[in-house]
């Protein structure tokens, strides 16, 4: 058993010596390389890119239904008759001081950043409050008096409601962080956008 633990423990010896020369060969070599490299490549960005509308789903609305087509966007009977209800559109909302955010990175950015936190924000409330749960629990089960643990019961009830409007909360605002991140495919927003 001493034989094959020395033999194991040389094999292992003389693995990792075998590696960490092939790494500094490397690195030498990624070093070289480095070296001989004259201009560094083109770094692209979103500034870069040309700016392109986002794509606008197409809608099953008739000419004769212009309520269910969506503000903006043509109807699915006539494109120059669906630009001219958009423009007409978009003058009354101008003329009515209600002018529609451009809905460009920094508009999705902060719309999905602040749906998340307010979802973190009523998470952290769920933890405080089943926290307070646990706590009146044990304060209950180590009372001997009635009037206080009958007090401790009520408080706990009250604890409780108040969790269950918390997880009901946080399920609502974690559909509506799907119908953002749905709403944005859709309008085909790129993906790094909601990160």
């Amino acid at each position: 058993m001493k034989r094959f633990c020395f033999i194991l423990a040389a094999f292992f010896l003389v693995a990792s010596t075998a590696a960490a020369q092939s790494l500094a060969e490397v690195a030498k070599q990624e070093e070289a390389r480095r070296k001989a490299v004259k201009t560094p490549g083109k770094v692209y960005t979103d500034k870069d890119l040309p700016k392109t509308a986002p794509a606008t789903p197409a809608t099953t609305a008739t000419p004769a239904s212009p309520a269910a087509a969506q503000p903006g966007t043509p109807a699915a009977g006539s494109t120059k008759e669906g630009a001219a209800q958009a423009a007409g559109e978009a003058a009354d909302k101008e003329a009515g001081g209600q002018k529609e955010p451009e809905k460009d990175e920094t508009w999705w950015r902060n719309r999905i950043t602040e749906a998340r936190a307010k979802l973190d924000r009523t998470k952290l409330l769920a933890d405080a409050m089943q926290t307070r749960i646990n706590s009146l629990t044990n304060d209950w089960a180590a009372r001997d008096n009635p009037v206080e643990r009958q007090q401790l019961a009520l408080d706990r009830a009250r604890a409780i409601g108040e969790l269950q409007r918390l997880k009901d909360e946080i399920d609502a605002q974690t559909k509506a962080i799907a119908d953002i991140e749905e709403e944005a495919r859709q309008a085909g927003v790129p993906p790094g956008w909601l990160r």
